[in-house]
């Protein structure tokens, strides 16, 4: 019986500090974005996703996005997320639009996950698309310090 408390009390404190890490902002209104930006002099980073059917999204959010590491790289950005569920009660069906618009401009090719950084005015500074099987994010983390010493 000690041991099944103990294991329960761990499980419970490891998902409480799973869910303190994440503290990240990610807008869906590119509009508002680019205010943002351009009070803020930050890039914006859109990152379209695939949330509830697309693996190597899931896998990023998990080993990139929802890191402390991306967190604190996190403050040098406006970030946008359009995501592309196959669900239909995930977003609205004015999101969903709003989405597709974004995607005919920045995600031509429609690779999942992809993250495209653009400027204020909504000028494309550089994107990356997939994400390995190998979970190696530091070719993500090269991204974002080239987008920082463009912008």
């Amino acid at each position: 019986m000690k041991k099944f408390l103990f294991l329960a009390v761990l499980f419970i404190g490891f998902s409480v500090t799973a869910q303190e890490e994440v503290k990240l902002t990610w807008l869906t209104d590119f509009e508002e974005a680019k205010k943002i930006s351009k009070k803020t002099k930050k890039p914006i980073l859109i990152y379209f996703t695939g949330s509830d059917w697309c693996p190597p999204c899931k896998m990023l959010k998990e080993d990139f996005f929802y890191t402390e590491k991306f967190q604190k790289k996190a403050e040098n950005f406006v970030l946008v997320m359009a995501d592309f569920p196959r669900r239909i009660d995930i977003i609205t069906v004015d999101q969903r639009e709003e989405n597709i618009k974004l995607a005919r401009k920045y995600n031509t090719k429609s690779k999942f996950p992809n993250i495209v950084a653009v400027d204020h005015k909504g000028k494309e500074i550089d994107n990356i698309m997939s994400y390995n099987m190998m979970r190696d994010t530091s070719r993500h983390y090269k991204f974002l310090e080239k987008i920082m010493k463009k912008y």
